[in-house]
């Protein structure tokens, strides 16, 4: 017994020793093992934040892109809003726009009841393509911007031409020429109006009943005032030389 005793002092030490290199160990297996599960966590929470913004990302791109064509504001537009409007209804209205190079998109309302041959006109002009890489070929800060000739002259329209629908040709119109009015250019003859247009950038009501007014801008008139802030008409008449006029990209007909 006395020999067990001292063989158990003797190897005591050592037993202390081996039992705390054991627990040691398996504390830092423990801490590797829990390390593992913590970079494999941030790993997926980092994946799933970058998952995350990317869908934001896309989702910014498409707004932009959405507000930068302007496709969806038309519908909130309130006619009652507009300077010198009439008891225009909303659910009547044709929304077009206007797509100009280098400077951006100019959205309409047109009003068929009011005048009813000149926007179907205008529309089916722009449904089939007639107004693509035409140009605004009169500009005159101050008063408005003219385009849609085929010639980019002045001279030029498409092949037909259409009744002037406003008062001194018998037909009723409330659409007044303020800022923002889309009206008809024609010549000397009343029903001589083919696919030339102007947008009114300052107030010109003496235009009234004599040039048929079909609708009104309802976005876009900063792109109409740097357009005319732009030009520099070679006459008193506005005329813009070939290679400095506005290009219309597309005319697109929303409803």
């Amino acid at each position: 017994m006395k020999e067990q005793r001292k063989k158990f002092r003797k190897y005591l030490p050592l037993c202390i020793l081996l039992a705390a290199a054991a627990i040691i160990i398996a504390a830092v297996i423990a801490g590797q093992s829990h390390n593992k599960q913590a970079d494999e966590q941030a790993q997926t929470h980092a994946s799933a934040i970058a998952e995350t913004e990317g869908v934001q990302e896309e989702t910014k791109a498409e707004t932009a892109s959405t507000e930068a064509e302007g496709s969806g504001d038309y519908t909130k537009f309130d006619p009652s809003s507009l300077k010198g409007a009439y008891d225009i209804s909303k659910d009547q209205l044709t929304y077009a726009q206007i797509k100009v190079k280098d400077y951006g998109t100019i959205t309409m309302a047109l009003d068929s009841t009011v005048a009813l041959e000149t926007v179907s006109n205008f529309v089916s002009l722009a449904e089939s393509g007639f107004y693509d890489g035409l140009t605004f070929h009169r500009i005159m800060d101050g008063f408005m911007i003219q385009g849609g000739d085929p010639k980019g002259d002045g001279t030029g329209g498409s092949d037909k031409n259409i009744k002037g629908e406003f008062s001194a040709n018998g037909v009723e119109n409330p659409i007044t020429h303020v800022r923002g009015a889309v009206s008809m250019a024609r010549a000397q003859d009343m029903d001589s109006a083919s696919s030339q247009f102007f947008i009114v950038q300052s107030d010109s009501t003496f235009l009234d009943g004599q040039y048929a007014g079909f609708g009104y801008v309802t976005d876009g008139m900063d792109i109409v005032d740097q357009i005319c802030k732009d030009a520099k008409p070679t006459d008193g008449n506005g005329t813009i030389p070939a290679d400095q006029q506005p290009v219309i990209e597309t005319v697109k007909i929303l409803k």
